[in-house]
């Protein structure tokens, strides 16, 4: 073999390695595919785009803190806090179980707003105890998460509602995560917007070039004069506020909520980031490649459903890719020290 062979054999060799789980699920991808063919018809497509909006959303908000090395255990929780307090408030005049009663029609924009703010505070929150107190990301999203359910469980029991589901949301609402302009869901728009300014924050901007830099060698980006607290606080809230914002989104697309939305989200919104090449160790990580894994992911998802894999045995699947998924970042990791 010569010379030229060996290095196209061990380019070959170091993409099947770095691709790894990618090419994996892919093939199961065409394995669901292969056993009911319908899933791959325009509109089941179209369906499972619509499902991957809102977690396309909020992968990348993780990603933000994946990027450093941590990882955001509440977000699933926020996911369910900014559901609740939109749509609790973004109900029609006529239906029996009004949160509000007495509130008269509040312009779409305020319940909006008033979610995104509240998650991009605990975002605050969560970027001050890490940087401040240097307690792992993990350990003080974890109590974040406690505090966002209870919290959130609080507001949704409180009368009349009383921990009843929260329907009858206005359609001027419900539009933003199930309308269409054309073929195209106003919700596919959203996910496409918010990934262009993630991918043009992230790339062209002081900030971006910050994260990566912190992430990548906190004690490098400190000499280089990098403010390590300002960042990490700013890109917890960037986090806290595109998870709020797909919470909003995930009420408008249900059309409801309850204080149990969300629940889970954030393993997935881990898992895809992994996938998408977003390294567990920080510095490493394309907004192209969170979305392939966002899709990806929500295809397996839908598929196994979709052939009428137990939703146990699904739990399993997703448990499995998780781990493989960390376990060939680490490995890259290893090999690159």
């Amino acid at each position: 073999m010569d010379i030229s062979s060996q290095v196209n054999a061990k380019k070959i060799k170091q993409f099947v390695m770095d691709k790894a789980i990618f090419l994996v699920l892919l093939l199961l991808v065409i394995v669901i595919a292969i056993i009911n063919p319908r899933i791959l018809r325009l509109q089941v497509l179209r369906d499972i785009l619509m499902m991957s909006s809102t977690k396309i959303i909020m992968a990348l908000g993780m990603m933000f803190v994946i990027l450093t090395g941590g990882v955001d255990l509440g977000g699933g929780r926020l996911v369910g806090m900014a559901a609740v307090v939109s749509a609790s408030m973004l109900q029609t005049a006529d239906y029996v179980r009004r949160f509000y009663p007495e509130m008269g029609q509040v312009p779409l924009i305020l319940p909006i707003l008033l979610a995104l703010v509240i998650g991009t505070l605990f975002g605050v929150m969560n970027g001050l105890i890490v940087a401040k107190f240097k307690v792992p990301a993990f350990i003080a999203t974890l109590g974040s998460m406690l505090i966002i359910y209870g919290i959130n469980s609080i507001y949704f029991n409180m009368a009349p509602n009383n921990s009843q589901p929260i329907g009858g949301l206005r359609p001027d609402f419900t539009y933003l995560g199930s309308g269409s302009i054309g073929f195209i869901p106003v919700i596919v728009i959203f996910a496409a917007a918010v990934s262009l300014i993630v991918w043009f924050v992230l790339n062209k901007t002081v900030f971006g070039k910050n994260v990566y830099a912190v992430g990548g060698n906190p004690e490098a980006a400190a000499v280089s004069g990098i403010n390590i607290t300002q960042t990490l606080v700013g890109l917890f809230a960037v986090c806290g506020f595109l998870i709020s914002f797909s919470g909003v989104l995930e009420a408008a697309r249900t059309g409801g909520a309850t204080n149990n939305y969300g629940s889970g989200y954030e393993l997935d919104a881990i898992a895809s980031c992994v996938v998408g090449g977003v390294s567990t160790t920080g510095g490493v990580g394309t907004v192209s490649g969170v979305i392939a894994g966002v899709i990806i992911f929500s295809f397996i998802n839908y598929g196994l459903t979709f052939i009428g894999v137990n939703p146990y045995w699904q739990n399993i699947i997703k448990g499995v890719i998780i781990v493989m998924a960390v376990s060939f970042d680490i490995r890259k990791y290893v090999q690159k020290k």
